[in-house]
């Protein structure tokens, strides 16, 4: 293991032995790391270096036990303002991306945080954090939302973590008609203008095919106690199939984005698999392999006539 292993490895016997009130003995270091006794004194000597306030616990037993406070370990976190202000910017962007359980999530997160400071350094830390801030200007940034029931995202998730099936009551976008899904949910894809959870029929319907369904279309979810089958299906690979969070059959895309905005394309990344080559008229093509034609009008409608649809012809 190298130096980084290990100091990841120091730092969570650190947080265990914070955690517990019996302390930890060498025996539970010896199991939880899988190393040898001499290796696990170590780590223990290790930690004693670094936190002198590390106590050994009368257990009334011959086992050694060790335990260190949690006022010594907070000691050593401390945060800088940019740090805390990207927890804020986050928060920001998902609440404008209509992710507010997410951004809910992130602000306890940042709570818990900001408690380890020391009062002093937090109060001056907070300060200049909402001053920078107020220089990205996020806070005030108007934008449209898109609003998801967070309780049916609850209850998908736990659906997705217990491997269990669900059942929606879905509108569809196209005739407002109310249908009943019982469904084998994947994960959510959450894109600039609609976020979706990714699911099977579990009857297979479609030759087994995920599909999206838009967050903002369910109307009632119910978790079933009906299994999900494990099937292999890798929302990863799903995922760089599409373009953006919208899903289709993958086909060959090729764009050639002229000189005058050749250096500004160079510094997106349109897809995870894109190559992209520099051409001798200061052009710049960009190749991929993905779905989601209405997606791509969309967002090469931003481009106007600086962006030429080499490939497909259809989306021209």
């Amino acid at each position: 293991m190298g130096t980084y292993g290990k100091i990841i490895d120091l730092f969570k016997l650190a947080l265990q032995m914070q955690e517990t009130s019996e302390g930890i003995s060498i025996e539970e270091i010896k199991k939880e790391f899988d190393v040898s006794r001499r290796t696990a004194e170590r780590m223990k000597t290790a930690l004693l270096d670094s936190f002198p306030q590390m106590e050994e616990v009368d257990t009334g037993e011959r086992t050694k036990r060790w335990r260190i406070s949690q006022r010594s370990l907070n000691s050593l976190i401390s945060f800088s303002p940019l740090e805390l202000s990207v927890f804020k910017t986050a928060e920001d962007l998902l609440k404008s991306q209509g992710m507010d359980e997410k951004a809910d999530i992130l602000q306890i997160v940042e709570s818990k945080l900001r408690n380890l400071l020391k009062p002093e350094q937090k109060r001056r830390v907070e300060v200049d954090a909402e001053e920078l801030m107020k220089a990205e200007g996020l806070v005030l940034r108007p934008a449209p939302q898109i609003k998801i029931n967070p309780e049916f995202i609850n209850q998908i998730r736990h659906a997705i973590l217990s491997c269990h099936q669900i059942k929606i009551k879905y509108k569809k976008k196209s005739d407002s008609h109310i249908s009943n899904y019982q469904l084998i949910p994947y994960g959510f894809l959450y894109g600039q203008r609609d976020h979706y959870l990714v699911a099977k029929h579990s009857d297979n319907w479609d030759e087994g095919r995920a599909h999206n369904y838009s967050l903002q279309n369910i109307i009632e979810v119910e978790i079933l106690p009906d299994v999900s089958p494990d099937d292999g299906f890798s929302l990863e690979k799903y995922a760089q199939e599409s373009f953006g969070a919208y899903h289709e059959k993958p086909f060959d895309v090729e764009w050639l984005f002229s000189p005058k905005v050749a250096e500004e394309a160079k510094n997106y990344v349109f897809h995870p698999t894109q190559t992209i080559t520099e051409n001798p008229d200061g052009s710049l093509t960009v190749k991929f392999k993905a779905g989601g034609k209405w997606e791509m009008d969309w967002f090469l409608y931003t481009w106007g006539n600086e962006v030429k649809v080499i490939k497909p012809k259809s989306t021209n």
